[in-house]
């Protein structure tokens, strides 16, 4: 089968991580980055070999024979560029969050389904080594019937060093670290039929919050509580990025813990596995763990694209977690939970 061929609009902070992570993907050829500044996708496509390099997405599409596009560009683009590969008919990847709020992210997904093109969200949290043993543990009802859970991630690094335009979000830790974790809630225990947050600002210089606790009752019986926050205080634990988990149910219980140790407690004792991601050689330490999980959520994402089914994150399907991202804030600022 000959290779699909793609561009990327973006040549950002998360550009680079993708491109290599594509990389990792058999059957797929970058071919063409747009980037508003020429200088910057002139060095992304040297990095990686990418024969053309524009400035005018319009001008990227006209002239490139493509079979799909990769959008990395910053949040509040999403829906323009989106919107414009749709109208060319080609099947788009957004990158994560959607949009700046829920009816921009509605109109994406309805513009798509118009168009007659798939359109699927880079959501690669889900697809970390351990967060899937926790839900294949739970599919096996290891623990019987689960009833409450905690999912943290919790964070003392300096976020803001490597990436100072998050300081100006003025929605920041909820569309930033809350996409990811609230789609590892659905992921693990289904849709949600009301939600409960609260927010704070630890940092005196930033504009959005960085702190943010979202209580969810799922359709399933579940209570999860979502705590995330990067408030860069001393953390004894410090593992960043690693999210914590703990799940009890009626039969017992299921932590991911440090250093990726799952352990599955039950009347027969405990038993655990360490669920090392897998390592590559482009992998920026700091990041290794979110952007590792990259490979096999690109690699679904492609299954989706060529029509071979099993994509996990449509933009149907994120539109959901878009949903309580925005669901949160409307809680915190009311003060109310918000019943779906």
């Amino acid at each position: 089968m000959a290779d699909l061929r793609f561009a990327v609009f973006g040549a950002g902070f998360w550009a680079r991580p993708q491109l290599a992570a594509w990389r990792e993907v058999p059957g797929v050829r970058c071919v063409a980055v747009y980037n508003r500044t020429r200088t910057k996708g002139e060095k992304l496509a040297a990095a990686f070999g990418i024969p053309a390099v524009y400035e005018d997405p319009r001008e990227l599409l006209r002239r490139e024979r493509l079979d799909f596009v990769d959008i990395i560009t910053s949040v509040e683009t999403h829906e323009e560029h989106v919107l414009l590969v749709a109208a060319h008919r080609l099947p788009v990847i957004c990158q994560k969050p959607m949009s700046t709020s829920l009816a921009s992210a509605e109109r994406m997904v309805e513009g798509c389904a118009r168009a007659g093109v798939p359109f699927f969200v880079h959501e690669n949290w889900r697809w970390q080594e351990a967060i899937r043993q926790v839900k294949l543990e739970l599919d096996e009802g290891s623990i019987g019937k689960p009833f409450r859970a905690r999912i943290d991630m919790i964070s003392g690094a300096p976020v803001f060093v490597a990436q100072p335009f998050l300081r100006e979000l003025e929605q920041f830790v909820l569309t930033d670290m809350g996409s990811h974790q609230l789609d590892v809630a659905r992921f693990l225990f289904g849709e949600a039929k009301s939600l409960y947050a609260v927010t704070d600002r630890v940092h005196p210089d930033i504009r959005g919050e960085d702190v943010a606790t979202v209580v969810l009752r799922t359709r399933s019986g579940v209570t999860v509580v979502v705590a995330m926050g990067y408030p860069e205080n001393f953390i004894e634990r410090e593992k960043f990025p690693e999210t914590f988990i703990f799940i009890e149910g009626a039969k017992g219980s299921i932590e991911l813990g440090p250093d990726y140790w799952v352990k599955v407690t039950t009347a027969a004792g405990t038993r655990g596995r360490r669920c090392v991601p897998p390592r590559y050689p482009w992998l920026d330490p700091t990041y290794e763990l979110s952007e590792t999980s990259c490979v096999p959520c690109n690699a679904n994402l492609l299954r989706g694209i060529r029509g071979e089914g099993g994509a996990e994150t449509t933009g149907a399907d994120n539109l959901q977690t878009v949903r309580l991202v925005f669901a949160a804030y409307d809680s915190a600022r009311q003060g109310e939970v918000v019943h779906f």
